[in-house]
Order: structure tokens, then C-alpha cells, then sequence
């Protein structure tokens, strides 16, 4: 199953045909995903990289189905580009884009409220990842070879501690379901408890691993939401033990602003109990493949 892509997903790219966008998708054509075009305002029409280029995300859900898109839009420009895929009907979308103005993704978040839920766009990011189900779809950024396919959804706000943790997994045998990176700012789209509740619904993942950091309350509120609600173990990591009070590290998110955000305090919330289940759930991490 995995979460929100797998090999059938139709992606476009946001960004196309720039340098980055450019690269990163035909580093996603290369892995297999299901790339069918990207946007370029003004390029529409045009082709690149053998595929269609639009000049609206619009145009790109009913010429090519497009179902998910990836943004690589300078940031300035790249609220408005997560608009316009949700506006479209896009169900998934992965914001690579870091430094869009903390008040913009504000406006994001109030224009996505305004969708009914059965309807809404998925928004993953800004400053993250992005997406993958070894073995079926990379929507992302990540190096695709160091995640294999197996029963372990992964989530986390560090891009570079998720590849760590797949490529350190791997190495012992276990793989991934889907890995899932929410980014790093202030405001994102997803929090952890929201792909929490995905990888509970997901017949296929059997562990979860939740990746943290200071700054914010999602940890202690994933880690309440699993205490009452998850079926599946949980094991979660919080980077940042030793980071000072008030100094911003690494992310624009990961400062320690009040209570209750520092690594110490956000481990006490996150731990779960039910440690025994861990062996038996991961397995020989791919029973199925």
C-alpha cells in the first residue's frame, strides 16, 4: 500500500524546467517515478526532458491526470505555486522550496482550511525532502538508493537524519514502507501526528519510526496522539540534547523558544511502552516484497 504515492501516481513538477527543478526530476524519472510533465509559466506548450511542459498546474491535471506535484519555486513565488496545485485538484503536494516567508505559509495553511476535508490537498513541507516508497515512487530529493522497500513508515522533520536512519535500517536488513519528510520550518503542511494517523491507517507498515527535533509542540503532540490512539509501536528519536535556549539550529524551526521544546522535555512525551512488539513487527524488514 504505503502512503500518499506509490508507482501508479501521476507527477508533475513545479519548476520544471529550471536548474534545480530539472535535475531533481530527472533524478525521479530515473528512479521510476511516474513523471508526466512540469510547469513553467510562459514555457507552455514546450517539451523538456521528453515530457510536456504547462503553462498552469490546471492544464497539466487534465491533459496528463496529473495527481501530485513536487515545487521548485524560489520562494517568493512558492506560496503561490502550492495554491494553484491545491486550487487544481492536486491530492499531494511535496514543497522542497526553504526560506518562504513564515506569514506566506500562513496563507497557505488558511487558503487549504477553506477546502473541505474529503477534498483537501495533502501538503508536505516547505524546507523538507520529500517523499518516497522505495522500490515504487520517489517524490523528493533524497538519494533513492540508500532506502529499502520493507514494513517501516518513517517521518521526520530532518531530511539528512531520515537519510541516516534508511540508510543505517538498510544496512541491518529492515526496510521502509514510505518515508515522509515534513520539513524544518515553523509552518509546514503536514505535522507528525498528521502522517502519524496515515501510517496507522497503512495495512503495510507495521513500525513507526518518528524523527524530531527542538522547536515546537508536533512531537509532544504526536507522541500524545500515539499513546491514545496507535495500534503500532512508535520509536522516536529527538535531535538536539545539547542545544542552547533562544539560539536557532539548523532550521528555521528548531529553536527553543518555551517550554516544553527542548529535546529533554519532548523525549519524556514521545517514548512509547510497548518496546516488546519491535521484533516481532519489523521482521526481516520486507516479508512481502
Amino acid at each position: 500500500m504505503a502512503i500518499f504515492i506509490d508507482e501508479n501516481t501521476r507527477i508533475v513538477v513545479q519548476g520544471f524546467t529550471g536548474k534545480i527543478g530539472s535535475f531533481h526530476a530527472q533524478d525521479m524519472i530515473n528512479y521510476g517515478s511516474k513523471v508526466v510533465g512540469g510547469i513553467t509559466p510562459g514555457k507552455g506548450g514546450q517539451t523538456h526532458l521528453g515530457l510536456p511542459v504547462f503553462n498552469t498546474v490546471k492544464e497539466a491535471v487534465r491533459e496528463v491526470g496529473a495527481e501530485a506535484s513536487i515545487v521548485f519555486v524560489p520562494p517568493a513565488f512558492a506560496a503561490d505555486s502550492i495554491i494553484e496545485a491545491a486550487d487544481a485538484g492536486i491530492k499531494y503536494c511535496v514543497s522542497i522550496t526553504d526560506g518562504i516567508p513564515t506569514q506566506d505559509m500562513m496563507m497557505v495553511k488558511n487558503f487549504l482550511r477553506r477546502i473541505p476535508k474529503e477534498e483537501r490537498m495533502i501538503l508536505t513541507g516547505p524546507n523538507c525532502a520529500g517523499t518516497i516508497s522505495p522500490g515504487r515512487s520517489m517524490l523528493g530529493i533524497m538519494p533513492g538508493h540508500i532506502y529499502m522497500r520493507g514494513n517501516v513508515g518513517i517521518v521526520g522533520r530532518s531530511g539528512t537524519l531520515g537519510y541516516e536512519a534508511a540508510d543505517q535500517m538498510k544496512r541491518l536488513g529492515i526496510g521502509v514502507s514510505t518515508s515522509v519528510g515534513i520539513g524544518g520550518d515553523p509552518i509546514n503542511g503536514s505535522s507528525h501526528k498528521d502522517v502519524l494517523q496515515h501510517f496507522e491507517q497503512d495495512p503495510e507498515t507495521k513500525v513507526v519510526l518518528m524523527i524530531g527535533e527542538i522547536g515546537g509542540p508536533q512531537e509532544v503532540e504526536a507522541g500524545l496522539f500515539a499513546k491514545e490512539h496507535m495500534t503500532k509501536p512508535l520509536v522516536a528519536y529527538i535531535a538536539g540534547l545539547t542545544a542552547p535556549e533562544g539560539r536557532r539550529m539548523g532550521h528555521a524551526g528548531a529553536i527553543i523558544s518555551s517550554a516544553g521544546e527542548s529535546a529533554a522535555e519532548k523525549s519524556g512525551y514521545a517514548k512509547r511502552a510497548r518496546r516488546d512488539d519491535l521484533p516481532n513487527a519489523i521482521g526481516d524488514g520486507c516479508d512481502d516484497c
